[in-house]
């Protein structure tokens, strides 16, 4: 399994005072060094964090994968087909969420997103969708021609029941198997931190995971090297 770390929450710690520090890129830096395999952003329309500044200097310096999570807007689109990640992963967009709270209906998206996904591919962009583990979204982002899902596990890492978690992951491995078949590859993220992460790791079809705020929240207690270095242990 490969580990991606998010860094907007170390971007959201710069913007609390309008400064300049902590950098998100070279945070971004630390994380390869310590071994994650690709690192993970998202330039929000109001940019409440990660910046246009942020972005283009990730891609500059990013030695491993960029991950540049987006919402299909015009604007944002745009910036992508300029910027050129290596993977583009399409997640709702709300203003007055603290953070993604939810996967893409596709289904009800599904002509806008068709039209987005073709034009991030003219330009050799992969594509993920950001989606639920339910099956109809599964199969819906298999038709506007998505190369990868990244499944919201955020319900399953919010249970407060053993019950309701072992549901969460069941629906989460359905979905992933769901995926597989249909020749997407599987990616999952929302909410996974150092004591949720086994039981995703156990399901083989899933082949990374993008971890932010628990990685960032552990470095503040014993840096990021080992806080990412720990969570690789974990996961492989």
């Amino acid at each position: 399994m490969r580990l991606c770390i998010n860094i907007d929450h170390v971007a959201t710690l710069r913007e609390a005072r309008g400064g300049v520090e902590p950098d998100p890129v070279t945070a971004a830096q630390i994380c390869e060094l310590a071994g994650v395999d690709g690192i993970v952003c998202h330039l929000r329309e109001d940019r409440r964090h990660i910046n246009d500044r942020d972005l283009r200097l990730l891609r500059e310096t990013v030695k491993t994968k960029l991950d540049m999570e987006m919402a299909g807007t015009e604007e944002i689109v745009r910036i992508a087909t300029e910027t050129l990640p290596e993977l583009a992963t399409l997640v709702p967009e709300r203003r007055q969420e603290l953070t993604t709270e939810g996967g893409l209906d596709v289904r009800t998206e599904a002509s806008h997103l068709r039209d987005v996904i073709r034009r991030l591919h003219q330009h050799d962009i992969a594509v993920s969708i950001f989606v639920d583990p339910i099956p109809d979204q599964v199969e819906a982002a298999r038709e506007v021609a998505a190369d990868t899902i990244e499944i919201h596990t955020g319900e399953y890492a919010n249970a407060r029941t053993e019950e309701h978690q072992r549901d969460q992951l069941a629906r989460i491995r359905r979905a992933a198997a769901l995926a597989r078949s249909l020749g997407m590859s599987v990616n999952a993220g929302h909410g996974l931190n150092y004591l949720n992460i086994a039981p995703i790791r156990a399901i083989e079809e899933i082949e990374e995971v993008s971890i932010g705020h628990a990685i960032i929240s552990r470095a503040v207690f014993v840096g990021l090297d080992r806080a990412v270095k720990e969570m690789l242990a974990l996961i492989r």
